[in-house]
């Protein structure tokens, strides 16, 4: 939403992609949302890791939340776009 956004404003067209901007900010709050949930996920998981105590949980759900934290973090905080 972010690309076409600016895309358009590059061209001269300031109408937004999703009119509804309830809608657009529900979204945003998602995006930013799911830092802090993908955040809790993983810190939960190294405590119960930790105390041995850790139930059946697919390591592909661990090393997915493992290599998307960093990336959303930087994409948004640190990224310019």
């Amino acid at each position: 939403m972010r690309f076409a956004e600016l895309a358009g404003r590059n061209k001269g067209n300031f109408d937004a992609t999703i009119p509804f901007q309830p809608l657009q900010s529900t979204l945003v709050l998602l995006g930013y949302g799911a830092i802090f949930l993908n955040l809790i996920f993983v810190v939960a998981t190294i405590i119960h890791l930790a105390r041995g105590k850790i139930q059946t949980l697919p390591r592909w759900l661990l090393l997915i939340n493992l290599v998307l934290l960093p990336v959303q973090i930087w994409y948004f905080f640190f990224s310019n776009f």
